[in-house]
């Protein structure tokens, strides 16, 4: 399969894949094992950023200095965008339960005001994580597969909240599903917009894997994280660490399974 087959295929199928498995989830699980997915979610980010991308990133890297600053300066720019508003997450227990967002509580059904500003910030994260998974994919196809498969498990989590919050805001079932479906076509967009232009600009490819990095750092330290420290219990801590180990144990054997090919 040739480098645009790969982005597309896992573009178009992540994002449909993710938002079944979330609307699923979110109708017949109940929703304290949301956890469990963000856990793993949490292991595979990590594991991403930590065993395939920074490696890769490193190996092509003429400045080391310069890498690390578009790391730091990517982690700070996910920060300012979430101050925004832009980059809208519901990962937290108590908000797939109660429909209450890590920044906010909508109120019942609000005519669809937080819905639409979910779909607003969801379309423009979606079609950010085009973009990274074409560059990974654009520095080679392992890597490319790796990044694709951390986006997703960290997507259906995310797909999940947006979903409750769409209900939450007064829209159908039927209608949810179909404006989440719509919002992650952008990363469709986002994944040609990328290919196309860094056709002409292969030198973009490293700094966009240094942002792909701060990224999956940004929204598993400081977004997924700290919704964890919610259940301190042993049990709690017991299964979140042995969840976080086996997402990065599923990002080790994808990568391994990857490169073998």
């Amino acid at each position: 399969m040739s480098t645009l087959g790969w982005i597309l295929f896992t573009t178009v199928a992540g994002g449909v894949g993710s938002i079944v498995v979330a609307a699923a989830f979110s109708l017949a699980t109940p929703a304290r094992y949301v956890g469990s997915l963000i856990s793993f979610a949490i292991g595979a980010l990590l594991g991403a950023v930590f065993l395939e991308i920074l490696p890769h990133a490193f190996e092509e890297a003429h400045d080391f200095r310069v890498l690390t600053a578009t790391i730091l300066a990517g982690i700070l720019a996910f920060f300012v965008l979430e101050k925004l508003v832009l980059w809208r997450h519901c990962h937290t227990e108590d908000c797939e339960a109660h429909g209450d967002h890590a920044h906010g509580a909508p109120p019942a059904h609000d005519h669809g005001r937080s819905g639409l500003l979910i779909l607003v910030g969801d379309s423009f994260h979606n079609f950010v994580d085009g973009v990274l998974i074409a560059a990974a994919f654009m520095e080679s196809t392992a890597l490319g597969i790796v990044t694709a498969t951390a986006v997703i498990a960290h997507e259906i989590p995310q797909e999940v909240g947006d979903f409750l919050i769409l209900l939450h805001s007064g829209y159908g079932k039927a209608r949810a599903f179909a404006l989440n479906l719509l919002s992650s076509m952008a990363m469709v967009a986002g994944a040609l917009l990328a290919y196309f232009a860094l056709q002409h600009a292969q030198e973009w490819v490293n700094v966009l894997l240094a942002l792909a990095a701060a990224s999956m750092i940004y929204v598993a330290v400081a977004d997924l994280i700290p919704g964890l420290h919610k259940r301190p219990e042993l049990r709690a801590t017991l299964e979140q660490v042995l969840l976080i180990g086996l997402g990065v144990g599923s990002i080790w054997l994808v990568g391994r399974l990857a490169h073998s090919h």
